[in-house]
This record gives structure tokens, sequence and C-alpha cells, in this order.
């Protein structure tokens, strides 16, 4: 991970125009090549991004960078406080909860749940940025990635919206879209998704519970 403190202004081209003045700004570029400007505040969320896949061009007091969607994020460096770069190494991955893993657990054997006729191909499926909760396929023959969360938020449509990304450059498999699963979904995230043409989907863990379920044990 690169991290920069900085002066700097912020201008974005894509599907609305959007300009951040001169101040002083923190600029990460993430190993996938996301790229994040944030403010000493707000929380995780930063003033503007540029999620991988993308283009970063290093002009030394200016960054542009750009993706195949036509969207172009500029940067125009100011007086540079801080530069470095850092190895976080291998990330182990979130580790669920009890009820978020145990409801992954339950859509994988009943995937129906989420979409009539879905079906699942792999639990965990690997990408260069994390696993896909459930890889199913749909009757049409698509494949659908499918995030699993307890509470479904922005974050996890960000999640999902870079699984995607990756998941299109596979050849292996046919064309590919995204549903967010989860006990509630709040309407910021909804709103999101439906504005990146994902899905969603509320589900109901202690009926999900009762289910009969297709998977035989012994006890």
């Amino acid at each position: 991970m690169r991290i920069v403190v900085a002066q700097c202004t912020v201008d974005y081209e894509g599907r609305l125009a959007a300009h951040l003045p001169m101040a002083t700004r923190l600029v990460m570029v993430k190993v996938d090549g996301c790229v994040a400007v944030h403010a000493d505040g707000g929380a995780y969320k930063p003033l503007n991004w540029m999620n991988a896949p993308n283009h970063l061009l290093d002009e030394g007091d200016r960054w542009v960078v750009t993706n195949l969607k036509g969207e172009r994020l500029t940067i125009t460096f100011g007086a540079v406080h801080f530069d470095t770069r850092v190895d976080l190494g291998e990330d182990p991955g979130l580790r669920k909860d009890g009820v978020e893993a145990e409801l992954q657990r339950l859509l994988a054997e009943t995937p129906g749940v989420i979409e009539p006729g879905l079906s699942l191909i792999r639990r965990e499926h690997p990408t260069p940025v994390g696993p896909v909760d459930l890889l199913c396929r749909a009757t049409d023959g698509s494949t659908v990635a499918v995030e699993v969360k307890r509470r479904g938020e922005i974050d996890g449509v960000e999640q999902l919206t870079r699984y995607l990304d990756f998941l299109a450059r596979d050849r292996r498999l046919a064309a590919v879209r995204g549903i967010l699963c989860a006990q509630a979904i709040k309407p910021q995230a909804r709103q999101l998704a439906e504005d990146r043409g994902i899905g969603w989907v509320e589900v109901d863990y202690d009926l999900l519970r009762g289910l009969d379920s297709p998977v035989l044990r012994l006890f």
C-alpha cells in the first residue's frame, strides 16, 4: 500500500463531475489498484475513490486514474508532507461471526432461497481481492456471485463490486452478476446496489434454520 499525506485538489469525471479544492488530505493506493482520498474525519468513507481495475498514471505532481468505464480521477498535488509504501502482507480475510458463517452455510445448502432455480457451484470462490462467499449458476446459465452479510451495508456492495470486476475477466465463467444477501439491508446499500446493477435479497435466518436441508447428516 502507498500512503500519501499532501495538499491536493481532486477532480472526478464520469457519471457526474466533482471537484475538491486544495486542502491537506490522505491518499491511499491499495495493492489491487484501488485509489481512495480521505479527509480527517467521516469515519471510513473516502471523499472520492476509484475502484480496481484501473490504470494510474503518475506524473509526479499529478496522478491520473482511469478505468474502462470512461471514468477519470485527477489528483493534483501541492506540498507533500508524507509519502511511503508499506507491504501489509497476505490478508487472511474477514473472520465472520457465528451468525454470518452459519447464514452462509445454510444458503449454500438452499441457494434457491436467494433466487428460484439457483444452484451452488462453489463456496469461498477465490479472486485476487478475496473469496466470493457463494458462486452459483442461474437457470439462464449465467454465473451469480453472492456476498452474504448479517447486515447489508454500503461496504458490502463495494466488496461485491470488486469481486465482480475480477470475475468478469475469467473466461471460464458465463456472464457474471451479483447479489447481496443479508438478514437486513440498509436503504443506502439498496440504492447503491441498484445503481451498479447488483441485486439484493433479505432472508430470514430463523426460517432458514428450520428448513429441511438437502445435505445428509448422521445426526
